[in-house]
Parts: structure tokens; sequence; C-alpha cells
């Protein structure tokens, strides 16, 4: 039964994620501990045409190591290979499956500073590859399985071997495997969160305004002609793909200089192996200007200081509080699925599918149009039970979006 799952749970990622194509390239990005679920993908991918499979294999207690051990000039080093690695598949349509599953408190003794410099040199060097997918000019999907280490931290009154069942059957459930027909379901799924975007766009709002009692009181200014995305992605070859799984969000762009306010976190964010939690962001003129954390402040800080544009907001994304992924009342210390029990919003680089013609504009027609550009794209999660929505239209009209946590 389990194997069974396993193996429809690779067939969902190759046949909806990445929607993979006749005599395409297809790469996973797999931690070592995924190995076997790294394979079982592969196969899939061979069996639906594939041309070519690549495996790109990390391991994260190595990467301590080396963030503990290397200097910063070394760490600041990406080896060109990598480099021309990603770019060549990119540039050649290939197909890029990862497999988020990192221990969340693996780095908590690392010093914050190398972690940025590592996460900042790599981000430079594979530019060309994350713009490739953020654009969709390349299909692309996350999916998670379980590892002792997440398993154990979401889990933690259970012992091991249990904790690790009980994430395998909460991830088959949310990932709608135990359906009788997965992908039928997911169509079904994709096909509501397709209603819901069309609504929105009808509205073309001017600003979106959360409050909550946690103290979240914001204005958003979305950018001239944006468009609301959510469920299937379309990606330059002229198909469809998944690039979250699971996914319960509908999402669109913030304008550069448009937030004011002050937003808090509803759950605990994971970022490079650490934990941020219980903070708040302030932003005037779209730009963040106080910030403080009960939990991983330092870390914070480092990440707003990735760059210019990781001051400011690249993505407001819109998740029912009612929702399969919130129901399981679990902190899955894991961004692909708290944020999808969540609305959340991203600091960082925004999306080019969020704008009308936007795969068609330059970077530079983008940026006047109020798009951010950033090295980094890291979501925060700032839903709660609560929580009001109101949509303003260019003429003043006001309407409620959710009411008390859900939609209205």
């Amino acid at each position: 039964m389990f194997k069974d799952l396993l193996k429809n749970y690779a067939k969902l990622t190759v046949a909806k994620g990445v929607n993979l194509q006749k005599d395409g390239l297809l790469v996973i990005n797999s931690p070592i501990e995924c190995s076997e679920f790294a394979r079982m993908i592969a196969e899939e991918g061979y069996k639906a045409g594939a041309l070519d499979v690549y495996i790109n294999y990390s391991d994260a207690n190595f990467n301590k190591t080396r963030l503990l051990k290397a200097s910063n000039e070394t760490l600041k080093n990406v080896y060109k290979f990598e480099q021309d690695k990603y770019d060549y598949f990119a540039e050649n349509g290939a197909a890029f499956i990862s497999i988020s599953a990192s221990d969340p408190d693996l780095l908590k003794d690392v010093d914050s500073s190398k972690i940025s410099i590592y996460q900042k040199s790599r981000s430079i060097a594979l530019k060309n590859y994350h713009d490739r997918c953020s654009s969709n000019r390349n299909s692309w999907c996350i999916v998670s399985i379980p590892t002792e280490a997440w398993a154990k931290k979401v889990f933690s009154e259970l012992p091991p071997e249990k904790a690790i069942e009980k994430l395998w059957d909460v991830i088959f459930e949310i990932m709608r495997l135990k359906k009788a027909d997965p992908i039928e379901a997911w169509d079904e799924h994709t096909s509501i969160l397709h209603d819901k975007v069309g609504e929105l766009n009808d509205h073309n709002f001017k600003y979106i305004e959360f409050k909550n009692s946690l103290g979240t009181d914001l204005k958003i200014e979305l950018v001239k002609n944006h468009l609301w995305c959510g469920g299937e992605d379309r990606c330059e070859a002229g198909f469809n793909f998944i690039a979250n799984m699971p996914t319960e969000e509908v999402y669109s762009m913030p304008k550069y200089d448009g937030v004011n306010g002050t937003v808090f976190s509803s759950k605990p964010l994971s970022y490079c192996g650490n934990i941020i939690n219980n903070f708040s962001l302030t932003f005037e003129n779209g730009k963040v200007v106080d910030y403080s954390a009960e939990i991983g402040n330092d870390v914070l800080k480092e990440l707003l200081e990735t760059d210019e544009g990781s001051k400011h907001l690249g993505e407001v994304a819109l998740v029912p509080f009612d929702s399969p992924i919130s129901n399981s009342n679990i902190i899955f210390y894991n961004t692909l699925y708290d944020e999808n029990a969540s609305c959340h919003l991203a600091l960082g680089n925004a999306y080019s599918c969020c704008i009308k013609n936007g795969e068609n504009m330059s970077k530079e027609e983008l940026i006047k149009a109020g798009y951010n550009h950033s090295l980094s794209h890291v979501d925060f999660m700032i839903g709660t039970k609560d929580m009001n929505i109101v949509g303003i239209k260019e003429d003043g009209t006001k309407i409620q979006i959710f009411k008390n946590g859900n939609w209205a």
C-alpha cells in the first residue's frame, strides 16, 4: 500500500507537477535522504517519454560543515561548472522538480552572516536558472517528503519511526493521493482555484487591506494591469504545470513602492536552517523601515539585507483559514506546506506572470511598472482565523474579500 502511494506520488509529480513532455529533459534536485523517491520520479520521467533525467543530489549536513569551516571568501565562490550545469538544462527547456525536506533547525548554530554570504553568492551565480523558473519559461515543481529530522520537528512528542509514519500519512492525504484518481482530484482542485482567480481579476482592485487582532494593519497597492494567478501556470512552451504541490493559494503582484502599514507573522518561518518566529515588519512607501522578531532576529536582519529588493514585497497571496492544510492544525516548519495553510506575503522577487503581458516585458519595463526585483523570494505567513481583507477599486468602492479568515 505504501509503495503504491509513493509510486502514485512520483507519477503525479511528473504528470501534473511539471507536466513532462515527450523527449523533454527532467532535472531532479533532491536531498540525499530522499534518494529512493528521486529515483522513483526519474523512473516515472522515463516512462513519460523523457529524453533524459538528471538527479542533482545535495547533502545538507555536509553543507553545514562547509559553512562552519570554510572562509567567507570560499563561500562567496560558486564553481563555474555549477552555474554551467543549471544554465545548460534551463536553456534547453528542462523541467525542474525540487524535493523540499530540510531540517528546520540544522543551521541554528551557524553564523547567520555566513549563511547570507552563501545564499547570496548562489543566487547571483544561478540567477539565469532562477529567473527562467520564476518567469515560467521552464516548468518547475516543488514537493516534499518526510525525513527523520523534519518529522521529529513536526511531531516532537512521537518516537522517530512514528513521527515519520504520521508525516507520510498527512502528506498522502493533503496531496490527494488517497483519492481513487489523484490526477482527476487535482484537476478539480485547480479548476476551483481558477474560478477564484477569475473573480479577483474581474474586480481589478487597486488596493488590498489586511487587518486582524495580532495587530496587522497593512495596505497593499497592486501594480496596474496586475493579474491574479493560482492553480496551474502556463510555461513558455505552451503547456500547464503546477509549481507548488500542494497549493491552496491565489496570488498577485504588490507595487514596489505601494505598501504601507504593519504586518505580524502568524506562523514560524523556516529559513536557511533557522527558525524566525513572532516577527513584525513595518512598511513605508513599499520598503521595510522597522522590524523585530522574538526568535531569529539576526537571521531576519540578514534576509532583509540581501539586497534592496529584499526589503520590498514581491507577492501577496490569499489562502482561506478553512483549508485542508490549515485544518490539519499542524505547523510544518516547511514553507511549502505552511504557506498553503495561510495568507502570506513574500519579501523579494516578484513573478512576471502576475502582470498582463509580463512574460514579454523586459526587466526594465517590469521595474517601471512596479515590479520588485531581488535575488531572494521568501514567503512568510500572516493569515489568522480573524483576518479581514478588503479590496478597494480605482473609484474607491470597497468589497469584502475575506471575513474572519475565509472567503467572504
